[in-house]
């Protein structure tokens, strides 16, 4: 973690670093984060660069060394372009999972027996968008998740992946963007195993 430490962060034109007591206040574009530092650590802008450096080579100093830097890059990413998780709702013949979004929050029908309704977290938004009309797609709903944090953008994806996940057998559920599914054959893929062996 300790290479990555080292590395400066470049501070984009429109964005501005302020430092006060062991904490980090990035302002941007798109709105105001703040991180705190270890005491064991200090962080200086130089010119347009921001770095970070360690009072000790223990092997906690260059954990947090690394760790400190990677969520000060991230601040700097998120008040400038942002972060996002794209979500797709994969349906089968027989159930059609759907996504509506009413106000800020999302309702979704997930073969379950009511609505699940979700509400953003501070500082997220939601878009649905709709699904491409082709003869072999099961994509019955695109989810696009943003905001300023990654931990915060990532969890709040993670959650609503977690309503119904992707199950191995049809493949129907919540999935990411571009997530592989690994499939199972079901009972009639078994066909000629032992059960179907005649006696003899």
């Amino acid at each position: 973690m300790s290479r990555i430490g080292r590395a400066p962060i470049e501070i984009p034109v429109g964005v501005s670093v302020d430092l006060a007591d062991h904490k980090v206040f990035v302002r941007g574009p798109r709105g105001e984060m703040s991180q705190q530092v270890h005491e064991r650590l200090q962080v200086a802008a130089e010119g347009n660069q921001l770095l970070v450096t360690r009072s000790s080579d223990a092997p906690s100093d260059r954990a947090l060394h690394g760790l400190t830097r990677s969520l000060l890059a991230n601040m700097v990413t998120g008040v400038t372009k942002g972060y996002e998780k794209r979500l797709e709702l994969h349906s089968s013949q027989g159930d059609v999972y759907r996504v509506q979004k009413q106000g800020n929050n999302l309702v979704f029908q997930l073969g379950y027996s009511h609505t699940i309704e979700v509400v953003p977290k501070p500082g997220i938004e939601f878009r649905v968008e709709t699904p491409p009309r082709t003869g072999t797609s099961l994509i019955s709903g695109i989810l696009v998740v943003s905001g300023n944090s990654k931990e915060d953008v990532g969890q709040q994806a993670a959650e609503i992946r977690s309503l119904r996940r992707p199950e191995p057998y049809k493949g129907k559920g919540i999935r990411y963007t571009g997530e592989y599914v690994r499939r199972k054959a079901g009972k009639a893929g078994k066909a000629g195993g032992k059960g179907a062996k005649g006696k003899k």
